[in-house]
């Protein structure tokens, strides 16, 4: 029995999934026992996103972060095992994210060497010791020893529950940032692309805090109600994030705040009087052109998409999930609940199965995803005193 955490660039706390796993790769099979998501206190959200700029961050702060996250997420296992009617005695493992704080994933000089890095606190010692489970941890470093990116990690777990012998399938991912894999029927792991696209909620997010003080845009409704410019998307697509080739991965450093003044001084610069509701539905087009976008670009003269299934939170808003379907016309857009998997569930779901795999000795970076110079192993394992 392993229990899976995540907590993502959209802030909003943190995912927990119980789950009972067997086999490894291909072979493998879970059973999804509970699931439960822990809101981050305000106070604590607020000091997380003012320690993911580089204007405000501190070492004190993230010294201390590394410590608090860790004893929240021992609470999201605890509450996921009540949910679940299980003791935390009976966990066999944890497999935990960490809380992005930094990630840095083009080489950039460091005393003399060109260097990558990222940072996820929410120390997996600290919740190993907390909870007396062995805990899985800091997934992404292995990777970017090896000269890979570091991220996305969810690919290995499309590629080893969404494969499919016929259909060539997209997994889209609208968290904070959207990625998508793209598995073409049939397909060998060295088969499979995946990249981050650009935003996915955060823009929107962060729009919806700043012009009408609300924490996201529910169901979609006040973006649905604005209008949207063809020069303010054309301007915006230019951006050189968006046409950079895979391998790609970004973060809030780059779609964080002064992305979205950026995208507001565009609006004001080419519309017409734009309202608060005009630049919120130019956010959430944004993220439904970057994603279409990065298909034409990158992946359709040599893969044509069966279907399209997406998972995060982006799929309540359902303005933003009309959009896909009609960018993405006649390519259907499926909600990944038709396949049986909560949206919001997905990415726990999928540490848990990584630190599984970690365990097992399995390698679950994908260099043609990456970039990496080879497979390995991902995750740090810690026990328990």
């Amino acid at each position: 029995m392993v229990a899976g955490l995540m907590s993502g660039t959209s802030l909003d706390g943190v995912d927990a999934v119980l789950a009972r796993l067997e086999g490894t790769g291909q072979d493998i099979t879970f059973d999804i026992l509970g699931f439960d998501h822990m809101p981050w206190p305000d106070a604590l959200r607020q000091l997380i996103l003012a320690n993911s700029t580089l204007e405000h961050s501190t070492v004190f702060d993230i010294s201390q972060l590394n410590v608090r996250i860790a004893h929240a997420y021992a609470e999201a296992v605890e509450r996921v095992a009540v949910a679940a009617g299980h003791a935390v005695s009976d966990i066999d493992l944890v497999g935990s994210h960490g809380q992005t704080i930094h990630h840095v994933p083009f080489p950039v000089d460091c005393a003399g060497s060109d260097i990558t890095s990222t940072l996820q606190v929410g120390d997996p010692s600290v919740l190993a010791n907390l909870l007396q489970v062995p805990v899985v941890g800091d997934f992404r470093v292995a990777d970017m020893a090896l000269g890979g990116q570091g991220a996305p990690l969810v690919p290995y777990f499309d590629y080893v529950c969404f494969r499919d012998e016929q259909e060539t399938r997209g997994l889209l991912n609208l968290g904070g940032i959207a990625n998508i894999t793209i598995l073409p029927a049939g397909a060998d792991r060295s088969d499979v692309l995946a990249f981050d696209t650009g935003p996915g909620n955060m823009v929107i997010d962060t729009l919806s805090a700043v012009f009408f003080g609300e924490p996201y845009d529910d169901e979609g409704r006040r973006a649905a109600r604005g209008r949207t410019d063809d020069s303010v998307m054309a301007a915006l697509l230019e951006d050189a994030y968006f046409v950079r080739e895979p391998p790609k991965s970004t973060g809030r450093e780059y779609f964080g705040m002064s992305f979205a003044e950026r995208l507001v001084m565009r609006c004001q610069e080419e519309m017409n009087d734009p309202g608060p509701e005009d630049i919120l539905a130019a956010g959430t087009m944004l993220t439904v052109l970057s994603v279409y976008q990065a298909y034409a670009r990158f992946v359709r003269d040599s893969c044509t998409l069966d279907a399209l299934i997406v998972s995060g939170g982006g799929v309540r808003n359902r303005y933003l999930m009309d959009r896909l379907a009609n960018v993405f016309a006649p390519i259907p857009v499926r909600a990944i609940g038709e396949y049986g998997i909560r949206s919001d569930a997905k990415e726990a779901l999928c540490f848990a199965v990584l630190a599984h795999e970690a365990v097992n000795g399995v390698e679950t970076n994908l260099p043609s995803v990456t970039g990496a110079s080879r497979g390995a192993t991902l995750g740090k394992l810690c026990i328990p005193a």
